[in-house]
């Protein structure tokens, strides 16, 4: 039975591919959920997708994933410096938690260098675009399947 696998973007997000390309990409939100779909299949995997602009929306979907998803991957785009609601949330989760960003936040603004959400993820990829996504999978498919390599 393919692992469940909740996919939850914060905000601004749904903007992808419109908002300052030269750091986010050109690619669409779609287009990273229609990667991960087809990534998904070829991995065994099932993903639930959503974004939100609302900080209570991504707590209320953090906690709705538990019992349901073997594992969360998380963007919480400008909630990642500041929430420990969604931190809070991610610790009441059993499976693994990777945290990704499409910039390298250590290299931007001084004040995007912390995040709650890393004291909780059991991996956080940075820098690398739409494709850290993709990575993600790749590696809580190696997580759930009982491989650690």
């Amino acid at each position: 039975m393919a692992a469940t696998v909740h996919i939850l973007n914060g905000p601004n997000l749904n903007l992808l591919g419109q908002r300052e390309p030269d750091i986010y990409g050109h690619e669409t939100l779609d287009d990273v959920v229609r990667r991960c779909e087809a990534l998904a299949l070829e991995l065994d995997l099932t993903v639930i997708a959503m974004q939100s602009n609302h900080e209570g929306a991504l707590v209320d979907a953090i906690q709705s994933a538990r019992g349901v998803a073997d594992a969360i991957v998380i963007n919480p785009a400008a909630y990642t410096h500041t929430s420990v609601a969604i931190l809070d949330a991610l610790n009441a989760f059993d499976g693994p938690v990777i945290e990704v960003h499409l910039s390298n936040i250590h290299k931007r603004e001084a004040f995007r260098h912390h995040s709650f959400v890393s004291a909780r993820a059991d991996a956080v990829i940075a820098g690398c675009g739409v494709q850290g996504y993709e990575l993600a999978l790749i590696r809580l498919s190696r997580l759930l399947g009982g491989r650690d390599d």
